[in-house]
């Protein structure tokens, strides 16, 4: 005990919102204007999940919830919480007549503590606040999710709402740092904004490390320098959970981007994945957009691709990033096709749907003693025989002769398998 009174709390900590007027950003979620708050206000919580990355702000508007309507208040971390726990949180509640319980981590809930918890939810003894980085929709059991009234999405912080914080808790006497001389100079404070990838824990933590890495004049100010603000800074708010929503983000925004022809985004989602540090998932993320997004448009680009994979993989980071560098610019400045995969596609659908046909007679296999007279491969013409290399003759099952599944572009490369597509197509039309 005498050891804990030593201890001082962390200033992320001691700055967590005691009631939801005192919540920095999400006013999507909680500002004035919305239904909730108005709910908060009016005295009633509901039940609700709370997803988005870490440092949103998540534990503290539950707790700021909780604060507003003076209502108890336990936290528990369902990767390491029992069914004790749970029954608890009931005994609490049925002592203290509504409990809100706060469930970190609720996408790991297990059946046990689920089955013990839920029927005490709808009954309305326990509020339930579950939080996750995950989205709700794909890992949040959905005995959970509809027993939950609320679903928020809360967003990275903004710079203006970092800074806001960062204010408040230097002007803060109370549980900041307003009993100290602290003088930071206003671009030193955007760049403290500005870096930390909208996480109000990091720029709290960020800002206390600071403090401490910073030195006293004999006037008893603490000057806050830039260049240390930089070095402290650096790597915070970049990393991410390799099975997390934000992980699978960027992925899908590194090829979106590079879908729609931006190098400038196309390598800012880059540059955050090399600091996730996955060159795995990269490598293979790019091979799959050169085959699915410019394919048969410039076909070169997927050898391009592949041994830009190879050096990757021998060279490591650092000198990783400048092969991959290459081969995303190039595959944002290159024609894009998507016929190919979805002309297959197409064919799988008619193939899973059953539109399948007899395979015609003249193209089964013959090479059996007997398939001549069961009319195997009879009438089949070699197409080797034929100038050209080419005859017209049915390929398709009777059910399918008239389908055609691919639709070229007139996009790169592929203009020039355009043009032989469409002569062959209307050859077999003259016929």
């Amino acid at each position: 005990m005498l050891f804990d009174s030593l201890v001082e709390e962390p200033l992320s900590y001691r700055m967590r919102p005691r009631h939801i007027d005192e919540v920095t950003g999400q006013q999507h979620v909680i500002g004035k204007k919305t239904a909730l708050y108005k709910m908060i206000k009016n005295g009633y919580v509901p039940s609700m999940l709370l997803y988005g990355p870490p440092g949103v702000g998540k534990t503290s508007i539950a707790k700021a919830i909780a604060g507003t309507v003076q209502k108890p208040f336990q936290a528990i971390n369902a990767t390491t919480a029992g069914k004790k726990d749970i029954e608890e949180a009931v005994q609490h509640a049925k002592a203290e007549g509504n409990l809100i319980l706060f469930i970190d981590e609720v996408h790991r809930f297990n059946k046990a503590q689920q089955d013990y918890l839920l029927p005490h939810v709808e009954r309305g003894l326990i509020t339930l606040i579950g939080a996750t980085t995950e989205n709700p929709f794909h890992e949040v059991n959905p005995a959970i999710r509809s027993r939950c009234g609320q679903i928020k999405e809360l967003k990275p912080l903004t710079p203006s709402d970092i800074r806001a914080l960062i204010t408040r808790a230097l002007k803060d006497e109370e549980r900041g740092l307003g009993k100290s001389q602290i003088a930071i100079s206003d671009d030193t404070l955007t760049v403290l904004s500005k870096s930390i990838n909208g996480d109000a824990r990091s720029a709290l933590t960020v800002l206390e490390e600071v403090i401490k890495a910073s030195e006293k004049d004999e006037s008893e100010t603490i000057t806050i320098e830039q260049q240390t603000v930089k070095e402290c800074i650096e790597n915070k708010g970049f990393t991410h959970d390799k099975q997390s929503d934000i992980y699978y983000n960027l992925l899908s925004s590194l090829q979106k981007s590079i879908r729609g022809s931006d190098v400038s985004a196309a390598l800012h989602y880059l540059a955050r994945l090399i600091e996730g540090g996955d060159l795995k998932a990269i490598c293979r993320r790019l091979i799959v957009i050169a085959y699915e997004d410019i394919s048969l448009a410039a076909p070169e680009v997927a050898v391009h691709t592949v041994n830009a994979v190879v050096a990757v993989e021998r060279l490591g980071l650092p000198e990783a990033r400048i092969p991959l560098a290459n081969v995303v610019v190039e595959q944002c400045l290159s024609p894009k096709s998507n016929s190919a995969y979805t002309a297959l596609d197409a064919a799988i659908a008619d193939v899973r749907e059953g539109q399948i046909g007899e395979i015609p007679a003249h193209l089964q296999d013959n090479h059996y003693k007997g398939a001549g007279a069961l009319g195997k491969g009879i009438g089949y013409k070699y197409p080797h025989d034929y100038p050209n290399s080419w005859v017209n003759q049915q390929y398709l099952p009777d059910l399918l002769k008239k389908k055609k599944y691919y639709e070229p572009k007139e996009s790169g490369h592929e203009k020039l398998l355009s043009k032989v597509f469409h002569r062959l197509e209307s050859l077999k039309d003259s016929d």
